[in-house]
């Protein structure tokens, strides 16, 4: 399980990007032209995260050519992995790479340069998660829910796009388990119970917020609204030190607020069975 993880993980990504594909091919095709829209403009926050990947280049000394441009503009940048052997600092390798190589050494190799690296690209790939895959996630769900029960290109997406979420979060997971001393990947036992979880959690959440927006429409916003409020207190009240300046460290706990409304993700080091304790006390 462990050697396969990078495979999955890009056999995941193709499976969701196929049927985000297959989707705006059906909605066009069927003359549903405002969910086809809506359904396009989901990708489009998916390129803060090549933004981010393509600076991530850029300090690591590697200029963006035309055809690294490309692949990000087709939202491949994060699989880019140069020819070569063992990373070392300033090694361009993306999810792919450095995601092979933890899984062929159990993040044990090179001190903290590989788990380094390997945190940089699920930290890159859960932001693109939740940026693009969730609101495909929610608006696919919406229409099976709401608009078209019967719809199976749709019901598909919805369900690929909440597998490769979950996977995201998983692969975060498993790269703040290597920063702990003495740890290697984490077992094959732990990721599918760690998988299920994140499945299950993620489910729930989306379709409540669905059934709550078929019943009561825009009032979904104000429930969403005042969870993603009071999360983005309790994450200052914890005084999380990730970001040092203060108008980042403000709009750093409104976005991982936002990011509660749906799922929790740990942000500080140390023991978090408190936090999610905490979290699922009020939410």
């Amino acid at each position: 399980m462990r050697r396969a993880a990078p495979g999955l993980s890009l056999a995941l990504l193709a499976a969701e990007r196929g049927a985000w594909l297959c989707t705006t091919i059906y909605y066009l095709v069927t003359g549903h032209l405002g969910w086809f829209g809506l359904t396009v403009a989901c990708v489009a926050p998916g390129y803060v995260a090549q933004l981010l990947s393509i600076l991530w280049f850029q300090a690591d000394g590697h200029p963006p050519s035309c055809w690294l441009l490309t692949l990000h503009l087709l939202q491949l940048g994060l699989c880019k992995r140069p020819a070569g052997g063992t990373p070392h600092p300033g090694d361009s390798r993306r999810y792919w790479g450095v995601s092979r190589l933890v899984a062929k050494t159990g993040g044990g190799a090179r001190g903290e340069e590989v788990p380094v690296q390997y945190g940089d690209a699920c930290v890159l790939r859960l932001l693109e998660a939740l940026l693009q895959t969730l609101p495909h996630l929610l608006l696919q769900t919406y229409v099976v829910v709401a608009i078209d029960p019967a719809g199976f290109i749709p019901g598909v997406s919805a369900g690929l796009s909440l597998l490769s979420l979950a996977w995201a979060l998983v692969s975060y997971s498993c790269f703040t388990c290597l920063l702990r001393p003495g740890h290697l990947f984490p077992p094959v036992t732990a990721i599918l119970c760690l998988l299920l979880w994140r499945i299950g959690m993620l489910g729930t959440r989306v379709l409540a917020l669905v059934l709550f927006a078929r019943l009561y429409s825009c009032w979904v916003l104000a429930v969403a609204g005042a969870h993603w409020l009071f999360m983005s207190f309790w994450l200052v009240a914890q005084q999380t030190d990730i970001v040092a300046q203060p108008c980042r460290w403000r709009l750093f706990n409104c976005l991982v607020g936002a990011v509660y409304v749906f799922c929790y993700v740990n942000v500080r080091p140390g023991p978090s069975k408190n936090r999610v304790a905490v979290f699922y006390a009020v939410s």
